[in-house]
């Protein structure tokens, strides 16, 4: 089974999306692969008697120390996308993230965002002048934060897409995020000492957190069990670097 045949098979948003975030990789950076174990690429499980496949891809660059693409599927009724993007700690840049969740062919949920992991909170200047002038964009189902969401920024979206029109629209925006993310990677010089540490610090948190995603966890710990879920989770969801 390879990550193109399962993503053929998943909600049309999903396969854009998947083939957008890549196109952009490959256009914009010095992609090589990334170390992951190898029984952990590809996965099968059974979920409520259904079918679970998770795939994986994972890259690294020179700015980023692990480029996350996975994609799932729950029999013919659930798929998942699901994307972070983790900076070198020599680099202090937030923390790109994109989910997508479909069930029966109907979008849930849509989230993209541009995380800061500064100690104040704020993302980088250059961040905020070029997300600002993107302006304003308006969803007919926006959707609450969790309570445990204090990681992401004021620009974070988070919609239940409900026409061809919105899937378009959050497709554009998540585009729109990841172009002015990684031109601002590539332009941006290692730091070292304080800074390095509080990048470390600020993505430990950001881990942590989504970590606490019980909808997650839960799907995980139904199909492969508790102790699997949460070495899946913290290895290669949000494995918090060193």
């Amino acid at each position: 089974m390879s990550i193109s045949s399962l993503r053929e098979q998943q909600h049309p948003l999903i396969r854009q999306l998947a083939n957008r975030i890549e196109a952009i990789w490959e256009r914009y950076l010095d992609l090589a692969p990334y170390p992951m174990p190898p029984e952990l690429g590809y996965v099968e499980g059974r979920l409520e008697g259904e079918r679970l496949r998770i795939e994986n891809r994972c890259y690294q660059t020179p700015q980023f120390r692990k480029l996350h693409l996975e994609l799932a599927r729950v029999g013919a009724t659930l798929d998942i996308l699901h994307c972070v993007m983790f900076p070198r700690a020599n680099y202090a840049l937030p923390m790109f993230g994109t989910d997508l969740v479909a069930g029966k062919g109907q979008m849930s949920a849509a989230i993209v965002d541009l995380s800061p992991v500064s100690a104040d909170k704020y993302l980088p200047v250059a961040y905020q002048q070029e997300l600002a002038a993107l302006g304003a964009v308006n969803f007919s189902q926006p959707r609450p934060l969790p309570e445990w969401a204090d990681i992401f920024s004021e620009f974070c979206l988070f919609v239940r897409p409900n026409s061809s029109e919105e899937d378009s629209l959050f497709l554009s925006r998540v585009e729109s995020y990841l172009e002015i993310h990684v031109q601002q990677a590539l332009k941006s010089q290692p730091v070292s000492g304080e800074e390095a540490i509080q990048v470390i610090a600020g993505q430990r948190y950001y881990c942590t957190k989504q970590q606490k995603n019980d909808k997650t966890r839960r799907v995980l710990e139904k199909a492969f069990g508790p102790e699997w879920a949460e070495h899946y989770m913290t290895t290669v969801l949000f494995d918090c670097a060193d």
